[in-house]
């Protein structure tokens, strides 16, 4: 086929989609709907995807941390064996830190969280913020977790540890919600019902969709915690290694050591976990592979219905211009030129359906960006050419059989056809 024919054949493609406009628009649908969820879920997980990599980076690409249970589990869920390990302990930090050398800094957290089963509140004069944060911590704490920064301010020092001093360092949105324009540093807010003097406020770091962030924390000595909270028993350690370090040895290393402070005997399993700061990673890529999974399964549905639509639109007109395609052959046009000119038909239709879809997913990608600023959702060339690609293959395969059965047809009979 030249290039004439070609052109001839898509421009009477157009033209038959123009004259049927609502029957075209309607078999779109489904085309449109699997290739929008195709779209809009991608570019929707290539954001989340560069939003856990920031939180990565930001919890320290050199960062451990060590815990009683394994990372991402519910503990009603665990065995037996795993639920009844010991906590760990306060003084574990101190024991690790003058035992094992190939660790930069070691810091022990505790925490009081809602998602914990704990309520707390802050208060300043006549404002209050709830469902906080609150962890109690050591001072080397930023430098071992990275995404907490200092804005305004300072940290707390040791000083500050050994005498259980009332202070705190407070999230971005918490010192915006208590003090508006105001300085926040020197005032005195109460906590949970004690008074608290702000020494520092941290730069301004959102949590995923309005969820925990380092704006929604308040930080304290360690020992100013235990004292208020008696009752917290579930602490985590934290632990760096040097630059020229080896992650591993660190690793070896702080886990032979848990293992003789907690005298674990020398058969028995770890009843400790330590895990890297790329856990948030490994936890998503899980996650993501089931919305993977479920995109997959709506976006098949859709092209295959959008399909099955295609299929029959092109059957019906087969069936409509039984006559015209008698004409045409009686004229010269061959079974080829029947085909491609049906096939064409449903491609144009296809990709029609493929370029609102693409259009949609664009649209989605915006409203999410605009929605949760934090996750930085695009759609790429490489998705944009995968809806366009779909919607093609969709056409060609649903478009095929209708497109033969017109080439097959006799002129003799189709000219008789009314």
């Amino acid at each position: 086929m030249t290039r004439a024919e070609f052109r001839e054949n898509l421009l009477v493609a157009m033209d038959t989609l123009r004259a049927h406009k609502v029957r075209s628009g309607l078999t779109l649908l489904g085309i449109v709907i699997g290739v929008t969820s195709v779209i809009s879920v991608a570019a929707i997980i290539d954001g989340l995807n560069r939003f856990i990599a920031l939180k990565v980076e930001g919890m320290g690409s050199r960062t451990f941390f060590v815990s009683r249970w394994p990372v991402g589990t519910n503990p009603t869920q665990m065995p037996e064996k795993i639920r009844i390990r010991r906590y760990l302990q306060y003084e574990d930090a101190a024991k690790i830190r003058e035992s094992v050398k190939t660790i930069e800094k070691i810091t022990t957290m505790a925490t009081r969280a809602p998602f914990l089963g704990n309520s707390n509140d802050i208060r300043y004069q006549g404002e209050r913020v709830e469902r906080v944060i609150v962890r109690g911590c050591e001072p080397d704490y930023p430098d071992v977790i990275p995404m907490f920064v200092i804005e305004r301010g300072r940290f707390f020092n040791q000083g500050e540890v050994d005498r259980a001093s009332p202070v705190i360092v407070i999230g971005s949105a918490i010192a915006e919600s208590l003090f508006g324009n105001r300085e926040p540093l020197g005032k005195t807010a109460i906590l949970n019902g004690a008074p608290f003097e702000v020494i520092g406020v941290f730069a301004p770091e959102p949590g995923l969709l309005g969820g925990p962030g380092v704006d929604q924390f308040i930080a304290m000595p360690l020992s100013t915690y235990r004292k208020h909270y008696p009752e917290s028993k579930e602490i985590f350690l934290a632990f760096t290694y040097p630059r020229d370090g080896s992650a591993d040895a660190a690793r070896d290393d702080v886990t032979n050591a848990l293992r003789r402070i907690r005298r674990v005997p020398h058969n028995a399993e770890n009843d400790f976990e330590i895990f890297a700061s790329d856990f948030l990673s490994t936890l998503w890529n899980q996650l993501t592979g089931a919305i993977v999974v479920l995109t997959t399964v709506i976006s098949s549905i859709g092209l295959l219905v959008g399909g099955i639509g295609v299929m029959n639109i092109m059957l019906i007109s087969v069936t409509e211009r039984t006559k015209e395609i008698g004409v045409r052959k009686a004229i010269g046009a061959r079974s080829a030129d029947i085909r491609v000119q049906f096939l064409l038909e449903a491609v144009a239709l296809t990709m029609a359906g493929g370029l609102i879809g693409i259009l949609g997913g664009v649209l989605v990608a915006w409203m999410v960006r605009t929605a949760a600023p934090s996750i930085p959702a695009t759609v790429s060339m490489f998705w944009a050419a995968m809806g366009a690609g779909l919607s093609a293959a969709t056409g060609l395969f649903f478009g095929y059989w209708p497109a033969n059965r017109a080439a097959q047809l006799d002129p003799i009979v189709s000219l008789r056809y009314e």
